[in-house]
């Protein structure tokens, strides 16, 4: 059994190159197949996704995080 790890950003899907290659043999034991990469910039809509979808900053929603409150701090 093969495990493959994805992350997904909207539509699209990342998987490492080299889980990525072990599809693409698993796939041509059955028939012949064709990959067709897309060599594009990330766009900035698909990294703001991928950053809040990945969890990354999930560590702002913990209780000891909310601190400050508009009170805290000087006047500009």
């Amino acid at each position: 059994m093969a495990t493959i790890h994805i992350q997904c950003i909207g539509e699209k899907v990342l998987v490492p190159q080299s889980e990525l290659e072990l599809l693409v043999k698993l796939a041509q034991r059955y028939e012949e197949i064709t990959v067709q990469r897309q060599e594009d910039d990330v766009t900035t809509e698909d990294l703001m996704r991928l950053s809040e979808e990945s969890g990354a900053f999930d560590f702002w929603q913990e209780e000891g995080e909310d601190i400050y409150s508009s009170k805290d701090g000087e006047s500009v």
